[in-house]
């Protein structure tokens, strides 16, 4: 955010604030959404917003429950309008019809949260109110059509033209650094030296998405690593007695973590324009960069083996049965069953490579038993990889790795003819 841009914001800000302070408001949280609803005035909304938004913010759990089911149940569509506007348009399409059926179709909640944004700060109070939502909905999922509807607006707010890529290194502020910290998912940071390892050498590089509305919160943030060659080891890649390169000496850039930062915005897709993006910047301006890929956790493999209950040949190896599941592994949607190798195939990457050991920590021992793999980012295959993942669910995958798991099938089938293999 620019500094006359921030300047206004605060000034505003201060404005609405002092106002809503200055008529602090009696009624209900329900009588105030009413309110905010019949409101035409531009001041006396935001006024009605933020104090919204501020006794929102001071509910306990079961408040807020209460704040969704009013939402759910008095700011619903009505279906027989929704029905009579969609015969209307049916029976006389124009302007007018139209416009009343796209009125009737829509739940005055959605309207709300609209003017709900109008005042500075609001749009994240929303996604942490998402995050509520979220959690609730575990136990209530009568409240599932609610999501449906800030899935709706947050797919629009944040759009990937309203989204701003900026690179965070060491200078950075202490803020932003703090949440790098918090809301790595993949490799934890332990310390504030584990953070300078990944960001201050000259062959690290992290870059985050952030929103205009959100400034000093990260959306989603990649690291990366240059190097030479295709690292097998997240161990070795970020180890404190590596050799430092220069940038330009690299010929390799490995995506080795990629965090979402904010809960209320699950289901949003930021990665895939995220990694594009990257690799274009970097492409630009590191031109000796011939190679992209990622060094990815296997997540779903312990657990798909468990769940499926299945008994593998001794002779297998781990790198064997990891390609066998990156390949072979399914959702009965015909999609792969690990997440993470749904989201890199869907961005148009390739499984290229598979090892074993390559992340000895806890958690990377309790997911996969150690394995980890590349997903090669081919820049001229990731249009056509794109289209046969989605259009014919194709996993693309390298030779070696086909052979990986062709021989897990092989070693399978001859365990079949003595014993079955799969109890």
């Amino acid at each position: 955010m620019s500094f006359f841009s921030g300047l206004i914001s605060t000034v505003f800000e201060r404005r609405y604030r002092s106002v809503s302070s200055r008529e602090a408001d009696g009624r209900s949280i329900v009588e105030l959404c009413e309110a905010l609803l019949g409101s035409h005035g531009e001041v006396s909304g935001a006024t009605l917003a933020r104090n919204i938004l501020d006794r929102y913010a001071q509910m306990n759990l079961a408040e807020k429950q209460a704040f969704f089911e009013f939402l759910m149940e008095k700011l619903e569509i009505v279906p027989e309008e929704v029905t009579k506007a969609l015969q209307d348009y049916k029976d006389n399409p124009s302007k007018k019809t139209y416009r009343a059926f796209a009125a009737a179709s829509e739940p005055r909640r959605q309207e709300l949260a609209r003017r709900l944004n109008q005042v500075p700060g609001a749009t994240g109070q929303l996604v942490a109110m998402r995050k509520d939502l979220l959690a609730l909905m575990v136990d209530h999922p009568g409240l599932e059509p609610l999501d449906v509807d800030f899935k709706h607006l947050f797919a629009s707010w944040f759009n990937r033209g309203f989204l701003v890529l900026r690179p965070i290194d060491w200078d950075s502020p202490a803020g932003i650094l703090e949440k790098i910290i918090a809301y790595e998912a993949v490799h934890a940071i332990d310390s504030w030296e584990d953070l300078r390892r990944r960001l201050k050498p000259a062959d690290r590089r992290c870059f985050g998405f952030f929103h205009p509305s959100m400034a000093d919160e990260p959306l989603i943030f990649v690291e990366v690593a240059l190097i030479n060659g295709i690292p097998g080891s997240v161990q070795a890649l970020l180890s404190d007695e590596r050799e430092i390169l220069r940038a330009e000496d690299a010929d390799t850039a490995v995506f080795y973590s990629i965090s979402n930062c904010q809960a209320g915005l699950a289901g949003i897709s930021f990665g895939n324009s995220l990694i594009k993006q990257v690799v274009s910047d970097l492409s630009v301006a590191l031109p000796g960069l011939s190679t992209f890929v990622t060094l990815s956790p296997v997540p779903g493999l312990n657990r798909w083996l468990e769940d499926n209950d299945l008994t593998l040949p001794e002779k297998a190896a781990e790198q064997a049965i990891a390609a066998h599941y990156l390949l072979e592994a399914k959702r009965p949607d015909g999609m792969p069953y690990d997440p993470v190798a749904r989201f890199h195939l869907g961005n148009g990457a390739m499984v290229h490579a598979v090892h074993a050991g390559a992340d000895t920590s806890e958690n990377g021992l309790k997911q996969s038993n150690g394995a980890m793999v590349n997903y090669l980012y081919d820049l001229p295959q990731i249009s056509q990889n794109h289209e046969k993942f989605v259009g014919e669910k194709t996993v693309v995958a390298s030779s070696e790795v086909r052979n990986l798991s062709a021989s897990v099938k092989t070693r399978t089938q001859e365990t079949e003819n003595a014993q079955p293999a799969v109890r």
